[in-house]
């Protein structure tokens, strides 16, 4: 029954109570969106579980050998394997006026070491722990960004062509100095996870742990395992990187692939199990 006041009935004001529900409404909706921004963040604090994510480091082989071989072939020089560009270096100290192959490797060597710098600074200054997942996912995306700004420039800039094979003005320059900087990006998360022969920027020191290794013929050895596994994916990718790059494809499409399978490391470590706190 409604309430009275002594003159009558009250009249019930449903229109009221339906604008009070509706206005609980957005404060309901604020807050679930809240709950997702407050999980995300938490996620994104988190260290990645370092179980199974060498998968991920030995998947970076693949890009690896597919960014080396397309340089090779377009440039003459590596942007990755830091071994071979010193060498190159030093026979161009030594006759400088033979060819420009080691100005364009001195300038690889260069930007890998200070993008060492870089990218190890990352991961110490800004968060406690180098495990941190939105450490991992930003060094990741910005490395790839520097691919497809490389990319880029092959695609929108200047034709390459056998006659500036050997040039070393800017649209040479400049992709090579991109593409090595981000390469030791990969080596870096791989000392940040703890799995440090994993660097997928050499492979000498690879080989000779695993044919030393007096355990190499044991039915289960997981580093056997994994010094297998990175030559063998690197070796896959410079097959495709060195197929594609003299197809239609051309070292521009190899780029923009490598940098998508950098979008794809990305989202792995995005959606990567956290460590148990």
């Amino acid at each position: 029954m409604p309430p009275s006041n002594g003159y009558g009935a009250l009249p019930t004001n449903s229109r009221q109570n339906s604008n009070g529900d509706e206005e609980q409404q957005p404060l309901l909706g604020d807050s679930s969106q809240t709950s997702k921004v407050s999980r995300w963040q938490k996620s994104m604090m988190t260290d990645v579980r370092r179980d199974w994510a060498d998968i991920v480091l030995l998947a970076c082989y693949i890009i690896t050998g597919l960014l080396d071989s397309a340089s090779i072939s377009t440039w003459g020089s590596f942007v990755s394997m830091q071994t071979g560009n010193t060498v190159y270096f030093g026979l161009g100290l030594a006759a400088p006026h033979e060819s420009t192959r080691w100005i364009k490797s001195g300038t690889s060597l260069g930007c890998f070491c200070i993008g060492s710098v870089f990218f190890s600074s990352l991961h110490r200054m800004f968060s406690p722990s180098p495990k941190r997942r939105w450490i991992l996912c930003a060094s990741f995306v910005l490395q790839m960004l520097f691919i497809a700004g490389a990319a880029a420039i092959l695609t929108f800039g200047p034709q390459m062509s056998d006659a500036r094979k050997e040039a070393i003005d800017w649209p040479v320059l400049v992709p090579i100095a991109l593409v090595a900087f981000q390469s030791c990006g990969q080596a870096v998360a791989s000392r940040a996870l703890k799995y440090n022969a994993l660097t997928s920027v050499v492979l000498t020191s690879i080989y000779c742990d695993l044919f030393s290794d007096a355990e190499l013929l044991a039915p289960r050895n997981p580093e056997r395992n994994r010094r297998v596994g990175a030559p063998v994916l690197l070796l896959i990718g410079a097959v495709l990187g060195g197929i594609l790059a003299r197809s239609a494809v051309g070292a521009a499409g190899v780029l923009w692939i490598a940098a998508a399978m950098k979008l794809v490391v990305v989202v792995f470590w995005f959606l990567w199990p956290a460590e148990k706190e």
